[in-house]
């Protein structure tokens, strides 16, 4: 049976770990995050140091766990806050979202929480707020860049909070640009079904 030393095992899953989430995202097109690396360097040295001192490494999948949990943090966060804001408790979401951004994102990361909090200022009622947020996501640095899925939600709901704010033509825009980003996505699906009713009410704009 072959052994292998428990501290070299934590390195080795430290580095899995980084090309399975790391390569993830780069498939998701946000680009390889630097910042991410860094952190699983530094949790991996945290870890490995601290066990060999005292003697105990830690249990591997105990590491994986730490591993997610921290570098995954503001995505966790934005998941529950999602998940408040559906159960109606709104303030607690929002308190979420700001904490998801306080707690030193990467670049994708940081989007990702921007564009579900410009989603929920949509859901609230607060649209020159949604549309200030949801702008300066589509404004971001080139290394940092929205995975599909999420370009095509921020489109849309920038549409709707533009259409909401009687901004039509750059309403019509973002539809059909959430559409053009994911065609079979249901924001696309939602983006088609808004230039409808808009071209029901004798409303101009191009269709899908």
């Amino acid at each position: 049976m072959v052994s292998i030393d428990p501290y070299l095992l934590l390195v080795l899953i430290a580095c899995l770990f980084t090309l399975v989430f790391g390569g993830l995202g780069y498939i998701r097109r946000e680009g390889l995050s630097v910042q991410f690396a860094v952190e699983v360097v530094i949790l991996t040295l945290l870890v490995v140091g601290g066990s060999w001192i005292i003697g105990a490494p830690l249990n591997p999948f105990l590491f994986i766990v730490v591993l997610y949990l921290v570098t995954m943090r503001s995505r966790l966060a934005v998941d529950l806050a999602n998940a408040l804001m559906k159960r109606g408790h709104s303030d607690l979401a929002f308190r979420l979202y700001d904490l998801a951004l306080a707690w030193w994102p990467d670049g994708a990361s940081r989007l990702i929480v921007l564009v579900n909090k410009g989603a929920a200022q949509v859901y609230r009622d607060q649209i020159k707020d949604a549309i200030a947020t949801l702008e300066g996501v589509l404004e971001p640095a080139p290394q940092h860049r929205l995975g599909l899925k999420y370009e095509a939600a921020c489109r849309y709901n920038l549409a709707y909070a533009y259409e909401l704010d009687g901004q039509d033509a750059r309403s019509v825009t973002q539809y059909n640009e959430a559409i053009d980003v994911l065609p079979g996505s249901l924001y696309a699906q939602a983006a088609k079904a808004a230039l409808k009713r808009r071209k029901q009410r004798g409303e101009t704009g191009k269709s899908p």
